[in-house]
């Protein structure tokens, strides 16, 4: 009997570590399950790839031109980036006040007239547009030579005249943001160059009344004052000496005119007499001391004839005449003559040259006292003459640079390819949804298996029994299916069939309700392709 049962049990299940059996037996028992898990998400997948409307893409290919007048020339004043720009112009294209008049031009997004705002379709039209930019040397991440401007939508004819139209954007903001920058740079300069050139003539006329008011006392005077000085000092030595030298010649004179008068007969007046004992003492102290008589005698002479010579005299009547003087007396009167005028314009000289001598040693001992104040008004003076210089060349190139913007002949773009219809629509691609979708299908309906089994706590074999307790098992009674049990087991699958295809045709069908004309769902179903 064991042995029959042994028999029986082999019968029914399967040989132990046997994979295939396994899915076999599984696929047997919940391939219904499988089936119906499989098809409602694939019909509901296929309802909305067929459902979702085409999409098409126009490109236009814009090159970024470089300035046609050599920088050399002509620096532009226009320095930013041409990424950093780029996307400022996009932030003023891609502005709803923008869009929303370019969208009420061409018609865009009918679905969305009356049923949302305008600014959910502002929003889809800039998820709409995408901009590329190529650069010369991609892999070295070179400069920006030109950019491509992509826009999707259902009518291809609509699309290549918007992404036209964006384009012409591009170029025209492109070159209102240049000339606006450049225009604005050269009035700012204009600006501070006014008040470079304002400071400037505040400083020239400090400097003006600094010179006006401490002439000849200035740090860069200093030297010349100081040559000035010395040439003075030189002038008054040689003035002393060539005034001895005329004293000297005078008391000679005097002296020889005494003796001629003496030899004449006529008087000796005092002057002339005391001029002739100074000659006669210094000839004396040559041979002796001053303690030798004869200079003794000498000295008292000429101390009292210089009192007499200091008193003041009354004005006495004119002196007859005695008679004509000699021709030696005359021509030593006129020499003496000639020697007293010198020397008094001699002593005069004297003074000039003093006073001149302090006037350029008070300058010279006021040089430092002006130095750090004109030094100070110097230094103001030379910086803002170099930044007024400064200024003065960058306003100048900000002029050309204008002028430059203004004649386009700038940095600009221009539509290398222009935008045409599309003749394939750019998304969705059904052909990648459909296996997507199939591949998701088929993980759910084996997983609803694998799931269900895992759930499912009874048993189906008697070696489950068998792992399930250590009771020896007796018997295995089959099923016995009559007649009516089948006919009800037919009946039964045929109206669960029927159940099933309904809820597959109301699936589909609401699925592609949801799709028909949703350029949203579309968009987000092919996000992935335009990354």
């Amino acid at each position: 009997m064991n042995e029959a049962l042994r028999g029986f049990d082999d019968s029914e299940g399967a040989p132990r570590g046997a994979g295939l059996d396994r899915v076999w037996t599984l696929w047997n028992r919940r391939k219904w399950l499988g089936i119906v898990v499989f098809l409602v998400p694939l019909t509901a997948a296929v309802a909305i790839i067929m459902g979702l409307p085409d999409l098409y893409e126009s490109s236009a290919l814009v090159m970024v031109e470089r300035q046609q007048v050599p920088e050399a020339f002509v620096r532009p004043t226009v320095t930013s980036e041409l990424e950093i720009r780029l996307h400022t112009i996009s932030q003023e294209i891609l502005s709803r006040s923008r869009l929303e008049a370019l969208i009420s031009r061409m018609g865009l997004y009918p679905d969305l007239r009356g049923s949302a705002s305008s600014e959910e379709g502002v929003n889809r039209m800039r998820r709409d547009i995408r901009l590329q930019l190529s650069s010369a040397n991609v892999n070295r991440g070179g400069a920006t030579t030109s950019f491509t401007l992509s826009y999707r939508g259902r009518d291809p004819q609509t699309v290549a005249v918007v992404t036209n139209t964006l384009a012409s954007f591009y170029i025209e903001e492109n070159l209102k943001a240049r000339e606006r920058q450049a225009t604005g740079t050269a009035e700012f300069l204009k600006v501070q160059l006014s008040e470079a050139k304002k400071r400037l003539d505040e400083q020239e006329s400090r400097m003006g009344e600094l010179q006006r008011r401490y002439l000849g006392e200035l740090p860069q005077q200093l030297q010349g004052n100081l040559a000035a000085l010395d040439s003075l000092n030189t002038q008054l030595r040689i003035n002393n000496d060539n005034q001895v030298r005329l004293a000297e010649r005078r008391d000679t004179l005097a002296s020889q005119l005494a003796s001629a008068r003496l030899n004449s007969g006529g008087p000796e007046p005092d002057e002339y007499r005391l001029a002739r004992l100074k000659q006669e003492i210094v000839t004396l102290r040559i041979k002796y001391t001053d303690l030798w008589p004869d200079i003794i005698r000498i000295k008292d002479e000429i101390e009292r004839l210089e009192k007499v010579v200091a008193e003041p005299k009354p004005k006495a009547p004119p002196k007859e005449v005695a008679g004509p003087p000699t021709p030696e007396v005359a021509r030593l009167q006129d020499s003496l003559r000639a020697v007293e005028i010198e020397l008094r314009l001699a002593k005069q000289d004297e003074q000039r040259l003093r006073q001149a001598i302090l006037s350029y040693q008070a300058r010279v001992d006021n040089a430092p006292k002006r130095e750090q104040e004109y030094l100070d008004a110097t230094r103001d003076y030379q910086g803002t003459r170099e930044l007024y210089q400064t200024l003065s060349r960058k306003y100048d190139d900000a002029l050309l640079a204008e002028s430059m913007e203004q004649r386009q002949k700038g940095e600009q773009f221009r539509i290398l390819d222009s935008a045409l219809p599309s003749g394939s629509p750019a998304a969705p691609r059904r052909s990648r949804l459909l296996l997507v979708s199939l591949a998701l299908s088929f993980v759910l309906g084996a997983g609803s298996m694998v799931l269900m089994e895992i759930l499912d706590t009874s048993f189906h074999t008697t070696r489950d029994l068998r792992a399930y307790t250590t009771v020896p098992v007796l018997v295995s009674i089959p099923r016995i299916v009559t007649e009516a049990d089948a006919r009800r087991q037919r009946w039964r699958f045929r109206l669960a069939a029927v159940g099933v295809l309904v809820g597959l045709l109301l699936v589909g069908g609401s699925s592609y309700v949801l799709a028909h004309g949703n350029e949203q769902l579309a968009q987000l179903l092919s996000r992935g392709d335009r990354a």
